[in-house]
């Protein structure tokens, strides 16, 4: 059993920097982590291949510091780590980032099951998973929910939709999108850092992929523009009144009548 799990590095918080031109996210600006629902697609992975046998390659596209991401997932059992890394990459939208990573997977030989995250904290799409398996032209299976059962030959898995839940039976290769609690990621290993330290993390540019078209990938092939992206405002913060209950009444009506709130 050949699986790949894609994964994505996305900003830590809401600390980051926005570049005034493209309106895209300066994304070395703040602090990184790897998105959370990637973490139960790597564990999904894991499991399966304690079940059937085979190996986990890890996959995302970003920058070249995207290598501690790959090489957190090294410590939690990952094979192999793959990073597509080129600056014509750079402000890719859903369906020039779903194209690059389809390019890539098709670069490793494919595999007989694609694992991605339901979505990423930072764009909340939860469409390139489906997107990689169209561009591969591959059955899918998004939202996924559980796992009822795997073999040499197929998948079975449970999806909680909207309003119901859907169960299906999918032949390899194909590809799933799997949601948070249906699963425990397992923590990090010290002696499997150890074992990895030297383990090399494989880069793939453009020049690698099987399609040279340009206008396929990066700001120059997504059809979609953010047109404005702002960090969110401040909360202020809480304000404590002390005294007794008519002078807290009097300091609050003071500061709503200050704001003119009231």
């Amino acid at each position: 059993m050949k699986i790949i799990v894609c994964m994505k590095q996305v900003p830590a918080g809401t600390k980051v920097d926005i570049d005034p031109e493209t309106g895209a996210m300066k994304r070395l600006s703040g602090d990184t982590r790897t998105n959370p629902y990637d973490l139960f697609a790597l564990e999904t992975a894991l499991q399966l291949r304690e079940k059937l046998g085979g190996t986990v390659t890890v996959l995302t596209m970003g920058p070249p510091q995207t290598e501690e991401m790959m090489r957190d997932a090294y410590t939690m059992g990952a094979d192999d780590a793959v990073i597509l890394s080129d600056r014509k990459f750079a402000g890719a939208d859903v369906l020039a980032t779903s194209y690059a990573l389809a390019q890539g997977i098709t670069v490793l030989g494919g595999a007989d099951l694609i694992i991605c995250g339901r979505q990423t904290t930072d764009g909340d799409t939860a469409q390139v998973g489906p997107a990689i398996a169209e561009h591969l032209t591959l059955p899918h299976a998004a939202w996924v929910a559980e796992i009822t059962g795997a073999d040499e030959s197929a998948i079975r898995v449970r999806q909680d939709l909207v309003s119901v839940s859907q169960e299906s039976e999918i032949p390899y290769p194909c590809l799933i999108t799997v949601d948070k609690d249906m699963c425990v990621p397992r923590l990090p290993s010290y002696l499997l850092k150890k074992e990895t330290a030297a383990r090399p993390v494989r880069v793939l540019t453009f020049e690698d992929l099987p399609d040279q078209d340009l206008s396929r990938y990066g700001l120059i092939g997504s059809p979609t523009a953010v047109v404005r992206m702002f960090a969110p405002p401040e909360r202020e913060k809480q304000v404590y009144l002390e005294g007794d209950a008519a002078g807290k009444t009097d300091g609050l009506f003071a500061i709503l009548t200050g704001k003119k709130i009231i």
